[in-house]
């Protein structure tokens, strides 16, 4: 299978089906395809993980494609501004995903939800508690809001993360929610509740832009209903 990544932070992910090759996405995610391109929906790996898949907020069923009759394309962008980059699953490690982070992926790769380890995670967490699992043999598509940034822990390394900053983990990364301070840090610092608590090994792939503060942020300078025109705000 051939690929190529286009373009910068608004960046474009076109693949090359030969006779017999497939991948499957997200809905959503399909950006443009050649003529020859055939789509299938299907509940990919059967009734129960789709159904966990669907517990995890995502769609109960994933779009498969395949080229008929000769070569075609297919091409899938995410839904922020941001990057694709690619895992290669050798049948040895899994990865976790976090929701919105899964694009694409060969037919060779399962994805199935993956629950977070610890019961804190469970219990506490608002974001990420039930990520996609990929595992098999393949490529797989992720996104990134803004840029990725990527570290390799080493064994008991610790890295704390803003969850809507989590991307992706390998499944050897000890995984739990942990509260952001006290009482005065949640109502006045400005950042999110719990962080990601992260222990290697393992490697840990994270994204510059948070979607949901950027959201907010949006909806700050959308009209309220019943006014006319519009405000602009700075600071």
């Amino acid at each position: 299978m051939k690929y190529r990544i286009l373009g910068d932070n608004l960046q474009i992910l076109i693949i090359e089906l030969a006779p017999g090759e497939k991948v499957y996405a997200e809905a959503g995610a399909l950006n443009h395809m050649s003529g020859n391109i055939k789509m299938d929906v299907k509940a990919k790996g059967g009734l129960g993980a789709s159904l966990k898949r669907a517990i995890s907020g995502e769609s109960f069923f994933v779009t498969e494609f395949s080229a008929e009759g000769g070569p075609g394309i297919v091409s899938f962008g995410g839904t922020a501004p941001g990057k694709i980059a690619v895992l290669e699953l050798d049948g040895t490690r899994e990865y976790l995903i976090q929701r919105g982070g899964f694009l694409v992926a060969e037919d060779g790769v399962e994805v199935t939800a993956g629950i977070a380890r610890k019961l804190g995670a469970a219990l506490f967490g608002g974001e990420g508690l039930i990520m996609e699992r990929v595992r098999g043999r393949g490529k797989v598509f992720i996104h990134a809001a803004g840029d990725f940034i990527e570290y390799d822990l080493a064994p008991d390394q610790v890295l704390k993360v803003d969850t809507g900053h989590l991307v992706a983990l390998e499944d050897s990364v000890d995984f739990d929610i942990q509260r952001v301070g006290g009482i005065k840090s949640i109502l006045f610092s400005g950042e999110g509740l719990f962080f990601a608590v992260l222990r290697g090994p393992g490697k840990v792939i994270l994204q510059s832009l948070n979607v949901a503060a950027l959201a907010r942020e949006i909806a700050r300078h959308i009209p309220q209903s019943g006014n006319r025109g519009f405000t602009f705000s700075w600071g």
